[in-house]
Parts: C-alpha cells; sequence; structure tokens
C-alpha cells in the first residue's frame, strides 16, 4: 500500500468514526438508539448526500476497489465481528428454569410462524427485483425468511435498560427468547451463505475438499457444520470452565485475558471461514460461551470482556454501522411502497406470532401485547443480516436497503411501546426477579451499549 493509499484509508476511517460518534451522542441526547445515529452519520458520506453534492470527493473518499476499498472492508469486517461477540458476551445471567416453557413457547411461535410466511412471501414476489449478483433464489429465500423472524437482543436490552425495567421478569424473557431466535437464525443464515459460496470461492474450504458442489448437498453440508460447530464449541466451553474453576486461586492479567479473547475470536472466524459457517455466528457463539464461562468479576475495571467492550464500542462497531449507511443509497436504491409493504408484513407476522404465543403460555393480554412489540425489534442483528446477505451477492440493493431501514424503524417502534408501557404502569416493581449469587452490587453485568446492535 503507498502512502497516498494509506493517507486515504486513515482519512476515510476517521470521518467515518467522527460522523458516527456525532450523530450517534445526538441520538442518544434525544433518547434514541445511538446506532440508528450512527448509521445516519455514514449515509451522510455516502451516495445519499455526499455523493449527491459533491460525487468526485465521495468516490476517492470511499472507492468501490482497490486497497483503500479493502483497508476499510477489513475495518467494517472486523466491527461485525466485534459486534457479534458483544451481543453474545451481554447473554451471561438471563436463562431461567422458572421461564422455560413461556420462553420454549413465544420462541416457537415467534420465530418458525414468521419464517414460514417469509418463506411463503418470497414466492408471491418478483425475485429477479431482489436477487444479488450470486442470483441464489433459495438463499435469497432465507434471507428474507430470517428478515422477517429475527429479533434484536442488544437494543431491545438497551431500551429495557434506559426505561428502568432490565431487572423485571419481562425482560428476562424477552432476552431470553432473543438469544433462542437468533442462534437458530444465524445457523439458518449459515446456510444461505455456505449455498452462495458452492465449494468455496477460489475452490477454499472443507466442501470443497470434500467435493461438495450440488445446491442440496452444499445446504446439508452447511447445516451439519453449524450444528456442529455449535455443539463443539459448548462443549470446549465446558471444559475451559471446569478447568477454571479447579484452578480458582489463579487470576490470568486482565491484558492477557483481552489479548487471548481476541485471539480466540480471531480464530475460530478464521475457521468459520474454512468449514463455510458464517463468521459472525462463531463470534457470536465465542462472545455467548466467553459470557458464560467469565469470572466473578464481571464489570469491573479489571474486567476483561468490559475492556474488549470498549475497545470495540469505541472504534471498531460505529465504524461498521457507519459503513452500513455509506452502503444505503435512498436516491436509486429506495423502493417506498415495496419497503412500506415488507415493514407492514414483517411486523404483523412476527408480532402477532409473539402475541399468540404468550397467550398460549398464559400471559396476560397487555403483558402478551408488550412481548409482542419487544420482540418485534430487529436491530442491530438485522442489520448485520442485511450487510453481509449484500456483500456475499444474495440481496440487491434495494431489497438491501429495505431490510436495513425494517431494522430501523421495528427497533424504533418497540422503544416508543414500551416507554409509553412504563408510564402505564405495565411492569410491576414485584416482578422484578433476584439476581443470581454472582450478581452483587460489585459485580453485575455492565450496562448493554446500543452500540452493539
Amino acid at each position: 500500500m503507498s502512502q497516498t493509499e494509506l493517507f486515504r484509508v486513515l482519512l476515510a476511517l476517521a470521518l467515518l468514526l467522527f460522523a458516527a460518534h456525532a450523530v450517534g451522542r445526538l441520538f442518544a441526547r434525544f433518547r434514541q438508539p445511538p446506532v440508528i445515529g450512527e448509521i445516519l452519520g455514514g449515509l451522510l458520506l455516502g451516495p445519499t448526500v455526499l455523493g449527491q453534492v459533491l460525487p468526485g470527493t465521495e468516490d476517492w473518499l470511499f472507492p468501490g476497489e482497490g486497497p483503500v476499498a479493502s483497508g476499510i472492508a477489513l475495518v467494517q469486517q472486523l466491527g461485525m465481528l466485534l459486534l457479534m461477540f458483544t451481543a453474545g458476551a451481554e447473554m451471561r445471567r438471563v436463562f431461567s428454569r422458572h421461564d422455560g416453557r413461556s420462553v420454549a413457547v413465544i420462541a416457537l411461535a415467534g420465530m418458525a410462524v414468521p419464517f414460514a410466511i417469509g418463506l411463503l412471501a418470497v414466492k408471491a414476489v418478483d425475485t429477479e427485483d431482489l436477487l444479488g449478483p450470486a442470483g441464489d433464489v433459495s438463499a435469497l429465500t432465507l434471507v428474507v425468511a430470517c428478515a422477517i423472524a429475527v429479533t434484536s437482543i442488544p437494543v431491545i436490552s438497551r431500551i429495557m435498560l434506559d426505561l428502568g425495567i432490565i431487572r423485571t421478569r419481562f425482560a428476562r424473557v424477552v432476552l431470553s427468547i432473543a438469544v433462542v431466535e437468533d442462534i437458530i437464525l444465524n445457523v439458518v443464515l449459515s446456510v444461505a451463505l455456505g449455498m452462495v459460496a458452492g465449494g468455496g470461492e477460489g475452490g477454499f474450504g472443507l466442501a470443497h475438499v470434500l467435493g461438495i458442489e450440488s445446491a442440496n448437498a452444499s445446504a446439508a453440508y452447511h447445516s451439519v457444520a453449524s450444528v456442529a460447530f455449535f455443539g463443539l464449541m459448548t462443549l470446549g466451553a465446558m471444559a475451559v470452565r471446569r478447568r477454571s474453576r479447579g484452578r480458582a486461586g489463579a487470576a490470568a492479567r486482565p491484558s492477557a485475558s483481552v489479548a487471548v479473547r481476541m485471539a480466540v475470536l480471531l480464530a475460530v472466524s478464521a475457521s468459520c471461514v474454512f468449514l463455510g459457517v458464517a463468521p459472525m455466528f462463531g463470534a457470536f457463539v465465542v462472545g455467548l460461551l466467553s459470557g458464560l464461562t467469565g469470572g466473578r468479576g464481571a464489570g469491573g475495571h479489571d474486567d476483561p470482556l468490559g475492556q474488549l467492550r470498549g475497545f470495540a464500542t469505541g472504534f471498531f462497531i460505529p465504524v461498521y454501522f457507519a459503513t452500513v449507511g455509506l452502503k444505503l443509497d435512498l436516491v436509486h436504491s429506495f423502493d417506498l411502497w415495496f419497503t412500506l409493504g415488507f415493514i407492514l408484513v414483517a411486523c404483523l407476522a412476527k408480532a402477532t406470532s409473539a402475541y399468540a404465543g404468550a397467550r398460549f403460555s398464559d400471559k396476560p393480554p397487555s403483558e402478551s401485547l408488550d412481548l409482542a412489540i419487544a420482540l418485534n425489534a430487529r436491530g442491530g442483528p438485522g442489520i448485520v443480516l442485511a450487510t453481509v446477505s449484500f456483500d456475499a451477492g444474495i440481496v440487491n440493493a434495494s431489497l438491501f436497503t429495505t431490510l436495513v431501514l425494517t431494522a430501523i424503524v421495528t427497533s424504533q417502534m418497540a422503544g416508543w411501546w414500551l416507554e409509553r408501557a412504563v408510564a402505564r404502569g405495565s411492569f410491576d416493581t414485584d416482578a422484578a426477579f433476584v439476581p443470581r449469587r454472582q450478581d452483587t452490587p460489585d459485580t453485575k453485568a455492565p450496562p448493554v451499549d446500543a452500540r452493539t446492535g
């Protein structure tokens, strides 16, 4: 990379970071999710705004190919991996056996029904207007179904934290359902990405080594690979947890722990690429298992997860969301009526099925409605799904724009609804659950940062 190209990469990253933080803080001041402001910051630097005013400058700062584009893309990929890692790490201590039946029923209804509706919806439209360069209708169908069924973990967490209901049973149920749904939908997304990769781009990957080429064989392989990967990672985490309990007196240096976690994250993500599993799924699983095996000092100044989270949310994750806005072209790739129709179908499918699941699990109507609206928020996971499917060539620019806007609109709707539910006194403080033994005042989980999704 020449000095000129290095200058352009550094300048582009500085502008993206400044725009993301500036607009994100503005949104936070008005009690809106900062992630939306970070996307808007990138939007201002992309073809929607800067490209219309100074097209030459926008193309020079953010070219579509070459070393400069590769440098920005690398930071974007790292931001996505750290986003999914921190989202998974936030999920420690959310499950409870008392909520098992409710979580299972609502997760099944709130995921299976919208997913099925998404599969049917693709057949009702002209896929030629939605397909990306990969030209794979099956992969497109899976992505659309996931987009309708997905629930955001971190955004809804931050909304409930700001409203003071994060420690209620309602919040625990919502987060438990979201974790179950996101694990399953990440497996499905891995299958979709594997299908468009075929045997691996340039003859790379285990699928290529095994000679897997047909679409059906590829789908079966990536399904098995994703489930097997999750199972092996879980077994590994259990072994690490048992070993760390046996050495409770030995405390690792925080800096070393951060380095080890980062090395594991990168190594596992690289192995996912070889296996044909979506790296974002690998990062989420590493974060989830890392949170479950974290030490008692979680949340303190010496907490490795807290240090890594601060490192990620200070630079990589804001830049990632800014690059999402950078890719949005609301001038040439925005279909208003299709976007409105998609948002309507997605909201009706998700909210109605979640409400039915809540009522079936004996929740009262008011709480069922609150659960339905909360689980309808797509936030960061919806944006990540849109980004990776667009980069893989599964969806075109128009559908990418629709998926991102759907994630933003549904997250705003959830925040607006829950704020008014709190004002109505819908959440009884007597329903607050008792923190587990490790959740003492000095060690309780740190606040969830909205920039993690």
